[in-house]
């Protein structure tokens, strides 16, 4: 039974909240969504359940992204073994985003009538076989056909893992939350490489593939028995176990006292209701949990969403571009650092990838925290207000890390300066690429949690779809302009994509006034929601 909850400020534009309730006697820290009294609800969930979930889900993104980025360290072999081209891999590497773009159209719609759950599953039982399959490859057909097979199944890895941030984080913690998932996306494709090198250095490339057929195999067996479904369908059983009012925690600590407090009336509120739980162990994990509601809608939805909500279009083109570039930036260091005056090993090009790893592990521990520290420091100042513009500032700086970034590492590599520089280069993007695309999707996510499933397909749709087409395009691009007017080109586009936000900063609330009915109706459309 769905759990209407009454807010007296219904009134608000989509995405704008109260987190701090100042007409009452006392100011009290407001959480949004409100959790229920339902111990079966994931906001309710005990921070150890909400750990391991979320853990295996971040496992899930990080050797999704090993399994993508890694193939760049078998270069040599591949050319010297097999005979294939520089622009076969890079035709290969389209291919694998084009099934990351339309694997999200099929897949994520089956996501809201089945659950999370069968969905990961499925997924990681086909990458698991794609690792297998890579490692018994001989002909540059096979490549082409496995790296689109393993974009099909990883398809679903940037998506859901937002939509199960909404399913069991509030809305304080969304940006640390997402910028844990963009840094274990980073580590993927920074980290993996590291370890993949000395594997392809001291066992050959096919060995590279084996041992990530190993783990991916472990982490199938961690996702069988103990990923729960995080989906939630309310229901009313009984009266609530508790007295006091939901959602709510005294203001006069501060911002870290704050969350904290609300975190532990939220734990202990799930500590009580779990004396009680109806679930048990074994029907926590069944493997489907279904909706009686149609999805057919979703298979066509997101297009509609995407022109429709600017906060949507804005987190497709801020995502997209800068996924292209990381893309083409990991790509581009792989493969012309073979070349003299540089001459790297595959170990050499794995250690290379450390600098744009220690860039978004820097950026991780700083932005995300900062984000939202400053969203509660700028909703306390506006009435106790909350509006998801607060977030937009900080992807200006990202913007500039980003331009810069590119820069150094690209007039660097055209131009055949000192391997560090080009590092350095790394590093600067990747700070820039975790503060920039965690705004983006932590403000998409604010502004519109309850049709966040059509709006993250819109996105991935688009981000992956816009990679595979710079990764097609990007061999006769250098050939066409050389590597460091290429990469001056790219540069300047990263730099101009900040002025959307600018834009959003002055019109984004306008613009959720003028979609709230909109947002309305295609939330009510979803199979499951909170409140509307």
């Amino acid at each position: 039974m769905q759990q209407h909850i009454h807010d007296p400020y219904d009134g608000f534009p989509p995405g704008t909240i109260l987190l701090e309730d100042r007409h009452n006697s006392a100011s009290e820290f407001v959480l949004h969504p409100p959790p229920s009294d339902d111990p079966d609800d994931p906001l309710n969930w005990s921070p150890l359940r909400k750990a391991v979930n979320f853990g295996l889900t971040c496992s899930y993104v990080l050797f999704t992204f090993v399994l993508i980025d890694i193939n760049s360290l078998a270069y040599r072999g591949y050319i010297q073994e097999l005979g294939l081209t520089y622009a076969t891999f890079n035709q290969a590497s389209a291919s694998n985003f084009a099934g990351l773009a339309v694997g999200c159209l099929l897949l994520i719609p089956c996501v809201h009538k089945y659950g999370r759950r069968p969905i990961y599953l499925i997924s990681a039982v086909v990458q698991f076989a794609c690792a297998i399959w890579w490692a018994n490859f001989h002909h540059s057909e096979e490549l082409i056909c496995v790296s689109l097979l393993a974009g099909l199944s990883g398809s679903i890895s940037e998506a859901v893992v937002m939509i199960t941030v909404v399913d069991l984080f509030f809305v304080h913690q969304h940006a640390r939350m997402n910028g844990i998932f963009l840094f274990m996306q980073s580590l993927g494709s920074t980290g993996g490489p590291v370890v993949a090198g000395y594997i392809v250095v001291s066992l050959g490339w096919r060995w590279m593939w084996w041992m990530i057929a190993i783990l991916l195999g472990v982490n199938l067996v961690l996702v069988l028995f103990f990923f729960e479904e995080s989906k939630y369908i309310p229901t009313l059983v009984g009266d609530s176990a508790f007295t006091d009012s939901p959602g709510t925690i005294d203001a006069k600590d501060d911002e870290k006292t704050t969350a904290e407090s609300a975190m532990h009336k939220a734990t202990t509120r799930s500590s009580l209701a779990c004396q009680h739980s109806r679930k048990s162990y074994r029907q926590r994990l069944a493997f489907v949990t279904k909706t009686d509601m149609p999805i057919s809608q979703h298979f066509y939805q997101p297009l509609i969403v995407l022109f429709s909500f600017p906060a949507v279009a804005f987190a497709a083109i801020t995502y997209g571009t800068i996924l292209a570039w990381f893309s083409l930036n990991s790509s581009a260091g792989s493969y012309f650092l073979l070349d003299p005056p540089y001459e790297f090993n595959p170990s050499a090009i794995g250690l290379f990838h450390l600098g744009g790893f220690i860039g978004a592990f820097l950026g991780t521990l700083t932005a995300p925290y900062l984000n939202d520290w400053f969203i509660v420091r700028s909703a306390r100042r506006n009435e106790g207000i909350f509006e998801p513009e607060m977030r937009l500032w900080m992807s200006i700086p990202g913007s500039v890390f980003n331009c810069v970034g590119l820069l150094v590492f690209g007039v660097g590599l055209g131009r055949g300066m000192h391997w560090a520089i080009l590092a350095v280069g790394c590093g600067i993007f990747g700070f820039g690429f975790i503060i920039t695309a965690d705004v983006a999707l932590t403000y998409l996510t604010d502004c519109y949690p309850d049709i966040l499933g059509d709006a993250l397909i819109a996105v991935v749709f688009i981000r992956n779809g816009f990679a595979m087409i710079v990764r097609f395009a990007f061999t006769p691009w250098i050939t066409g302009m050389g590597i460091q007017n290429t990469f001056i080109l790219i540069s300047v586009i990263a730099l101009a994509t900040a002025i959307f936000p600018i834009v959003l900063m002055i019109y984004g609330k306008r613009a959720r006034v003028r979609t709230a009915a909109n947002y309305r109706k295609y939330a009510r459309r979803q199979p499951v929601h909170r409140a509307i």
